[in-house]
């Protein structure tokens, strides 16, 4: 899934009301290309509960991610942190600043989940570095 920008400027992200996959934003670099790639998902739908980064905050440093991209290929990224940010003070230029190699930053929704206003009020951000590419 691809996402671009709102009329606001913010970043889309999946649909809420369904069974979303996660969606790379098209405003970053293609994942393995230098820069970082983001790739955003839910931790939860309306309709089908946990969603693909249901556990995006258990990741530990070291663990792999790979991403199949369009080219037929799968970039390999070595997680380097996990974060958890207030929304309010998200710090955009570490998450989406330019890098001298390729990275790559997943992005869920994290902290304790409001029932009143029905969101949470925190961003878990994992940061990863390209270690490899091979064939699909």
């Amino acid at each position: 899934m691809q996402l671009g920008q709102n009329p606001d400027g913010t970043v889309q992200t999946p649909s809420l009301d369904e069974a979303s996959p996660a969606g790379w934003y098209t405003g970053s670099p293609t994942p393995g290309a230098i820069g970082p790639s983001v790739i955003l998902g839910h931790v939860d739908s309306r309709v089908q509960g946990r969603a693909v980064f249901y556990r995006l905050g258990e990741m530990r440093p070291g663990d792999e991610i790979l991403v199949t991209r369009a080219d037929a290929t799968v970039a390999v990224f070595v997680v380097d942190g996990v974060e958890e940010y207030p929304k309010d003070d998200f710090p955009q230029f570490a998450v989406y600043g330019n890098t001298d190699h390729a990275g790559l930053r997943l992005i869920t929704c994290g902290g304790e989940f409001n029932e009143t206003t029905r969101t949470y009020p925190d961003n878990v951000v994992v940061y990863a570095s390209l270690v490899s590419s091979h064939a699909a």
